[in-house]
C-alpha cells in the first residue's frame, strides 16, 4: 500500500506561521522532503532527514518517495499545495488515499484580500514552468486575471505579451512576498511597465484594458474570425468551423485530435473552451505546422502539440482522444480506420469533404456506421459591378458521429482512394 505522506502548506512567515499541531507533525516525521528555502526556515533541532526537490520533478518524487517508503514523510509546500502546487502531483501519483494535505493561505487567496477581488469575479493562470503566452487566451476588456510567476521575469514578460497584443492600458499590480515582513507592492500599467526591481516571489494581477476599439478581442467561443489565424488558404473556414465544434462537443479534460489541422484552427479554438482542454494536431506541410505553432502561442494555448508528418503515421502512440477532427487527408489510406478505432465509447468523429472522391469515402462510412451527414453551404455579400450579390463559397460534406459502442466498428471498412491527400476544408 505505501507510506502516507502529508503536505504542510506554509506562509511566508516560515515556521511561525504554522499552528502548533504542524509544528509537532513536522518535529515528529522521519522525512522533510521540500525546496531549500522551505526546508531552511525548520530549526535544526528537528532531526528529521531533509531530501531537497528532485529534478526531474515527477521521476524523482516516484524515487525518493519509494526509497522512504514505511517512514513518515512530511512534504513542505507554498500556501496551498493544491494551487498549482506539489499536492497535485503528489496525488497523481499516488493517489488521494496516500496523500494527506493541510494547506496554508494560498498567495491567490492574500492577492484577492490586497485588491479586493471576489473569488468569482478573477481567473487564476499559472506560468510556473510554462509559456507565459497562456495570457492570450484571457484578453478580453473587463477580465481580471491572477497570474502565478515563474519568477522575477515573469511580471516583465506578461507586460510585454499585453503590449503586443494590443492591451497596453491593462492595469498591472505586482504583489510580491505575500503574507511576509517585506510584502512589497507595486503598480503600472502594461505599456509603462519598464524594468523595475522585484521579488523572486511574485504575484501578477492584471485589469484587461484594450488599447482602444480597434483592439482585436477574441472571444472563447467557436468561430474567430479567419484572419485571427495566420494561413495560406488552406483553414477550416469561421461558419464551418463553429458547425464542427458544435458537434466535437469540448469539455474540461478532453483530448481532441486536429487531422490534417492546416492553420490549427479547430485544435486551438477547442483549447481555447476550456484552460483543461487538450488537443494534438497533426500536420504534414512544414510551412504549416510552423504556423499552428504561432497561432497556438498568439491565441494562448501554446501547450497545443503538433505532430509534423502524416496520418495515420503520426497518429501511432498518442493517447487516446476523446474527439477526432478530420479536415484533410480524410481518404488517405488508413487515416480514418486509425481515428475511428481510437474513439472510446462516447468519442466523437467529425470529417470535413470537399472532393468527390473524399465524400464517397465518408459516405461510405456513414452507411455503416451512422453518424449525422450534412452538407454545407456559405453564401457571402459581394460586389458585382455597382451592385451586391451572394457569391457561394465550395460546399463541404460534413459526417458527424458518436461512436456508440466498442464493437460498432465495420467488419470491413470502406475502402480509401489510393494517392489522395487533398485538404478538405
Amino acid at each position: 500500500m505505501g507510506s502516507q505522506i502529508t503536505v504542510v502548506g506554509v506562509g511566508a512567515d516560515g515556521w511561525d506561521d504554522l499552528p502548533p499541531r504542524l509544528r509537532r507533525l513536522v518535529e515528529n516525521t522521519d522525512v522533510l522532503v521540500g525546496g531549500d528555502r522551505h526546508l531552511r526556515l525548520v530549526p535544526e533541532e528537528v532531526r528529521a532527514v531533509r531530501e531537497c526537490w528532485p529534478s526531474p520533478l515527477r521521476a524523482g518524487l516516484s524515487d525518493l518517495l519509494e526509497r522512504y517508503d514505511g517512514a513518515r514523510v512530511v512534504v513542505l509546500a507554498s500556501g496551498d499545495p493544491h494551487v498549482s502546487g506539489v499536492a497535485t502531483t503528489l496525488v497523481d501519483l499516488l493517489g488521494a488515499d496516500r496523500v494527506q494535505v493541510e494547506p496554508g493561505t494560498s498567495s491567490v487567496a492574500l492577492a484577492r484580500a490586497r485588491l479586493g477581488w471576489s473569488a468569482e469575479s478573477v481567473d487564476v493562470l499559472t506560468v510556473v514552468g510554462r509559456d507565459p503566452d497562456a495570457v492570450h487566451r484571457y484578453l478580453t476588456p473587463g477580465r481580471r486575471l491572477l497570474v502565478l510567476s515563474s519568477d522575477e521575469t515573469t511580471p516583465g514578460r506578461v507586460a510585454a505579451r499585453l503590449v503586443a497584443a494590443g492591451f497596453g492600458a491593462s492595469a498591472l499590480t505586482v504583489l510580491g512576498d505575500l503574507g511576509s515582513a517585506a510584502e512589497s507592492r507595486m503598480e503600472r500599467t502594461a505599456a509603462g511597465f519598464g524594468a523595475p526591481e522585484i521579488s523572486r516571489l511574485n504575484l501578477v494581477c492584471v485589469e484587461v484594458r484594450a488599447d482602444g476599439p480597434a483592439t482585436p478581442v477574441h472571444a472563447t467561443v467557436p468561430g474567430l474570425p479567419d484572419d485571427a489565424f495566420e494561413h495560406d488558404g488552406q483553414i477550416t473556414k469561421r461558419d464551418l468551423r463553429a458547425c464542427a465544434l458544435a458537434r466535437l462537443a469540448p469539455a474540461p479534460g478532453e483530448l481532441l485530435w486536429d487531422v490534417g489541422a492546416g492553420a490549427g484552427s479547430v485544435g486551438i479554438e477547442w483549447m481555447r473552451s476550456d484552460p483543461r482542454c487538450r488537443a494534438v494536431a497533426v500536420e504534414a506541410h512544414p510551412g504549416r505546422a510552423a504556423s499552428i505553432r504561432r497561432n497556438a502561442a498568439r491565441l494562448g494555448v501554446p501547450a497545443l502539440e503538433v505532430r509534423d508528418g502524416r496520418a495515420p503515421e503520426q497518429l501511432a502512440g498518442l493517447p487516446r482522444p476523446e474527439a477526432v477532427f478530420v479536415g484533410g487527408g480524410a481518404a488517405a489510406p488508413g487515416v480514418l480506420e486509425a481515428c475511428w478505432s481510437a474513439l472510446p465509447p462516447g468519442g466523437r468523429l467529425v470529417v470535413h469533404a470537399v472532393t468527390l472522391e473524399t465524400e464517397a469515402v465518408v459516405r461510405d462510412w456513414w452507411t455503416r456506421v451512422g453518424g449525422e451527414l450534412t452538407r454545407l453551404s456559405v453564401e457571402r455579400a459581394e460586389p458585382i459591378g455597382s451592385f451586391t450579390g451572394w457569391a457561394p463559397a465550395r460546399p463541404v460534406v460534413q459526417w458527424a458521429v458518436t461512436r456508440t459502442d466498442p464493437g460498432t466498428a465495420p467488419g470491413n471498412a470502406p475502402e480509401p482512394v489510393p494517392g489522395t491527400q487533398e485538404d478538405d476544408r
